[in-house]
């Protein structure tokens, strides 16, 4: 079990130090394949900082290319949410019923037809997907069209034939990830921006992440697949948040330890899409006033830039 720590450190570290550390886990804790969570907690953390090291002393990529592709992943993953379930759901041709929210019928599949319904060929959510996992293997010739793809269907233009109008109306197919519909043009029209910046500066090949990156994504789907709640819960929104602080800190760690600008661009992003949402639809965020969300989105921002500039002047 003590690997699984070490799958936190980069390739390198493990094929140089990995055997020794294990040794030390086993002498002070004999006879026990997990250390102490306190421990635990301390090595993944280490890993992680040692990780993000690494990717800052590749100078292959220059760091603001690196935090343009981290802001594509973070913003196509942002799309995604609200289309989880229903893109399991049409995967495996499971007919919603009365599950879905703020439509006038659940007869969207066209398996699942019946009078009066208006049937569509694709999910929407097939395109954030499809522009997610691109992103991941650095595929950006793909990437670019899925997103080019999401602001067209999100702004009418190419109707409703291909996609329906999903997410036009309600608050996505069963409200999940509310308020990011597929009509709120900032978040595609971001995403598309991300990904013409990658395919312009072609010199620099992006960071190919392994399929181990999909499967987050994967039991997402799944776990998604197999609820139904609503983003208005005030439950989910607390956790929603909770998630979000967690990102936010974690940004916020790896910036302390490598002094890098690349996390501050996926965050200024982040913060505008959620930012400009939660104005414009204040009634979807309940639990917690919208003041204090939008405090702290917009925090971070300057904290990660003092933070890295504090960093390189430690450092030189």
């Amino acid at each position: 079990m003590n690997r699984i720590l070490l799958a936190a450190y980069p390739k390198d570290y493990r094929d140089r130090q990995g055997e020794e550390v294990l040794g030390c886990l086993s002498d002070a804790y004999p006879g026990r394949s997990w250390p102490p969570p306190r421990e635990a907690f301390a090595l993944l953390r280490a890993g992680v900082a040692a990780r993000a090291r690494a990717a800052c002393e590749d100078t292959s990529r220059p760091w603001w290319l690196e935090g343009f592709h981290l802001t594509a992943l973070v913003l196509a993953a942002l799309a995604l949410m609200p289309y989880l379930q229903d893109v399991w759901h049409w995967a495996l041709r499971i007919d919603p019923a009365d599950h879905s929210v703020s439509f006038h019928h659940a007869g969207w599949f066209p398996w699942a037809q019946g009078a009066g319904t208006r049937t569509r060929f694709l999910p929407y959510g097939l395109l954030p997907l499809i522009c997610l996992v691109a992103l991941v293997r650095g595929l950006r010739w793909i990437a670019l069209p899925a997103s080019a793809a999401m602001l067209l269907a999100g702004s009418g233009i190419a109707g409703p034939t291909l996609f329906g109008d999903e997410g036009v109306w309600g608050v996505g197919y069963y409200g999940l990830g509310a308020p990011l519909r597929s009509d709120d043009l900032v978040l595609s029209g971001l995403l598309l921006l991300a990904c013409t910046v990658l395919v312009v500066h072609r010199p620099s090949p992006l960071r190919r992440r392994s399929y181990g990156w999909l499967v987050p994504v994967a039991t997402a789907l799944f776990v998604a697949g197999s609820l139904h709640f609503t983003s208005t819960d005030p439950d989910f929104q607390r956790v929603q948040f909770a998630v979000e602080a967690a990102a936010l800190t974690t940004a916020w760690a790896l910036t302390a330890a490598t002094g890098d600008y690349r996390w501050l661009v996926p965050v200024a992003a982040y913060a505008v899409v959620r930012g400009e949402a939660i104005v414009n639809q204040p009634y979807l965020v309940d639990s917690l006033p919208g003041s204090t969300v939008l405090l702290c989105l917009v925090l971070p921002i300057p904290l990660l830039a003092v933070t890295a500039q504090r960093r390189r002047k430690r450092t030189t």
